[in-house]
């Protein structure tokens, strides 16, 4: 019998996701719908990127070395912890009364071509109008709080995988 929570599987299921969170955001939400990203989706979408990246290397080359296992774990945690973090203060932005959203400012395009990043990571995290603004909802849920949950949830996933790491799955003795 196949078994789903594999580590193998649950790699899989990582990449799987972050196929469909991109696919959701470049071709429904910019495409279709016209949004252009703000500066905190580019940040979510990084960090969603980052833990898929990790995710396949761990899936194609499905280390049995406990350590690089925990290292692949780590890089992809810290991916999708950066996106869950960018999301939450996404959602935060949103729900500051209008009187305290910041003005908007002149793009990360701008802030990367003419400040240091320690100051670009200051400016996208003080948030502008356009991040605080709220253009679509699924189910009573702004973007960044479906971002948030699907976050989440991988975060989660996480947590069975480095179960995975810790207790491998021991093959059960065929029966007869």
């Amino acid at each position: 019998m196949l078994q789903l929570t594999t580590y193998r599987n649950l790699q899989v299921f990582l990449v799987i996701m972050t196929a469909i969170g991109m696919s959701f955001a470049l071709f429904f939400l910019q495409r279709y719908m016209g949004f252009s990203p703000c500066p905190l989706c580019i940040f979510q979408r990084i960090g969603l990127m980052i833990m898929g990246g990790f995710a396949l290397i761990a899936a194609l080359f499905h280390p049995k070395s406990m350590v690089i296992r925990l290292l692949l774990w780590l890089g992809s945690l810290a991916g999708i912890g950066w996106a869950a973090i960018v999301a939450g203060r996404h959602v935060w932005l949103q729900h500051l009364p209008a009187d305290q959203v910041p003005s908007c400012g002149p793009g990360l395009d701008y802030w990367l071509d003419t400040l240091p990043m320690q100051q670009v990571l200051k400016e996208v995290f003080a948030g502008s109008g356009e991040c605080a603004s709220i253009d679509w909802t699924f189910l009573g849920l702004s973007i960044p709080e479906q971002s948030l949950i699907l976050f989440s949830i991988l975060i989660l996933t996480h947590l069975l995988i480095l179960w995975r790491i810790v207790r491998p799955a021991t093959p059960k003795p065929l029966a007869r």
